[in-house]
């Protein structure tokens, strides 16, 4: 799994002009699923996101997780991670998961967040997404389990 994990002050989702999903403060997590991964990965992953700590405390220290600060996690499914484009022009996405594969692991990732104690909202897999994001910092992570 590949996740882009960025610390947001606001972020909304849309799928045709409809509002899906939308947080104040927390992560915006972009999560990739590759054809090996495993629930042993979504547990990792999940694990990592609620208790990595990119939240400043109050000596402006970045040392306060997610969790700590009662933000929320917007969770949204991007096979376009596992994009190759080392060769040509046109990326190659042969090592993102096939979404029978990848589903499964998205949603069992949100659902193993909430069981760490942060609320999720998540995308619609598979959909084209519009997403607009304040970030806060800002403050990026690349995270691979």
């Amino acid at each position: 799994m590949k996740a882009v994990i960025q610390r947001v002050r606001h972020t909304t989702l849309r799928v045709n002009g409809e509002l899906i999903a939308e947080i104040e403060g927390g992560l915006a997590v972009y999560l990739g699923v590759a054809p090996s991964d495993t629930e042993k990965n979504a547990a990792a992953m999940a694990k990592k996101i609620a208790a990595l700590r990119i939240f400043e405390d109050e000596q402006g220290k970045m040392n306060l997780s997610v969790r700590d600060v009662q933000g929320e996690v917007l969770l949204i499914s991007q096979f376009t991670l596992f994009g190759d484009a080392t060769h040509g022009n046109r990326p190659s996405f042969i090592g993102a998961a096939r979404p029978e594969t990848a589903r499964p692991l998205y949603e069992r990732t949100a659902r193993l967040l909430e069981e760490e104690g942060v609320p999720v909202r998540t995308g619609v897999f598979g959909a084209d997404m519009k997403i607009e994001q304040y970030n806060d910092g800002p403050v990026t992570i690349l995270y691979e389990c």
